[in-house]
């Protein structure tokens, strides 16, 4: 990264403006991203969980291991593979307790890191593009949350519980992006004619239960290699 402090413009405002533009660039979301360096730095390092991330992947357990990262809502792939792979690994005589799955929700793949209170105020369906599979209509709830019995099927397979809770109570970990946190809901702020460290906030507020907040989805996909998982992209 350049150093060159010439016209008191910080390294960090440069990184973050780069980000903004290169956002923009690529059609992110096909949102307006109408914001300066000076809107995004001001909120970027201000929010953390409380928890420690390093320490969070220091749970990772099992022989078998496996990080899916998660970058687009791809309808069931988020959940259904990493229930497959319990599933098969069951096939071949590993338990659950076998097996370490981390799910690391990053880019267009936060919004199911939230609660519904969240995907209803933010309109978190026509954002992400993410249809109820019941109404058929933009999502104003979280449809992999606490799912109702038989809501999910996978042909030769059957009923399959993918639900995000059913899926943490066989032990798969599930971590969310930080810095795309941080630029979505700027944007959401500024066409919402909100104030952003509100809006992070409250989306801080809307986390399901055990969700773990990372630095970056980049940085999560580093650190489950580090712990030795076996790669896999989703969306």
């Amino acid at each position: 990264m350049n150093t060159n402090n010439e016209n008191h413009v910080s390294p960090r405002r440069k990184f973050i403006g780069s980000l903004a533009a290169g956002a923009a660039a690529i059609g992110f979301m096909s949102l307006p991203l109408r914001l300066n360096a000076e809107t995004i730095s001001t909120i970027g390092n201000e929010y953390s969980d409380p928890s420690d991330p390093e320490e969070w992947f220091n749970k990772v357990k099992g022989k078998h291991r496996i990080v899916f990262d998660v970058t687009h809502p791809d309808e069931i792939f988020p959940f259904a593979w990493p229930r497959v792979f319990l599933i098969t690994n069951g096939k071949t005589g590993s338990t659950t307790s076998d097996c370490g799955v981390v799910v690391i929700l990053r880019h267009n793949g936060i919004p199911y890191a939230f609660e519904d209170r969240i995907w209803e105020k933010y309109k978190f369906g026509e954002l992400f593009k993410v249809d109820d599979p019941a109404t058929k209509a933009p999502s104003i709830r979280n449809p992999f949350w606490q799912p109702k019995k038989g809501d999910y099927k996978i042909p030769g397979f059957g009923e399959v519980a993918i639900g995000i809770n059913e899926l943490q109570d066989d032990g798969v970990m599930f971590c969310v992006c930080n810095a795309a946190m941080t630029v979505f809901s700027a944007v959401v702020a500024n066409n919402m004619k909100m104030d952003a460290t509100t809006v992070m906030n409250d989306w801080l507020s809307g986390l399901l239960l055990g969700v773990q907040v990372v630095p970056s989805g980049v940085w999560a996909v580093g650190r489950a290699q580090e712990h030795k998982c076996t790669y896999c992209f989703v969306g």
